[in-house]
């Protein structure tokens, strides 16, 4: 069974910095589009970040200049440096992992293979 294990989230002030991870298990991260979405309580998911089997990267105009995605595929590991945060950044991400590619994986209604369970990120003022 594929597994995304989430992990770094945590609570900060604004304008300080976060990592986030993920970990894909059962499956070759290279051979998969990824991203970043979150949803805080209330509010429709959002895509946050992505990057596609080849690197392409793909951000929300809310995140652009603060957020960076990368991957490592010798390590299965996905992850998002949050810098700048902000308490609108408040949420729970969610890293998934898509057979789809890029473009489908952060459009609306965000399809993909796979989801882990989310981390909680809180950004106090």
């Amino acid at each position: 069974q594929v597994q995304l294990v989430e992990s770094g989230g945590g609570s900060v002030e604004a304008g300080g910095s976060l990592r986030l991870s993920c970990t894909i298990s059962k499956y070759i991260l290279s051979s998969l589009s990824m991203g970043w979405f979150r949803q805080a309580p209330g509010k429709e998911r959002e895509g946050v970040a992505a990057i596609d089997r080849d690197g392409t990267t793909r951000y929300a105009d809310s995140v652009k200049g603060r957020f960076t995605i990368s991957k490592d595929n010798a390590k299965n590991t996905l992850s998002l440096q949050m810098n700048s945060l902000k308490p609108e950044d408040t949420a729970t991400y969610y890293c998934a992992a898509s057979l789809f590619g890029l473009a489908t994986l952060m459009q609306p209604p965000y399809r993909a293979n796979y989801w882990g369970q989310g981390t909680q990120v809180t950004v106090s003022s």
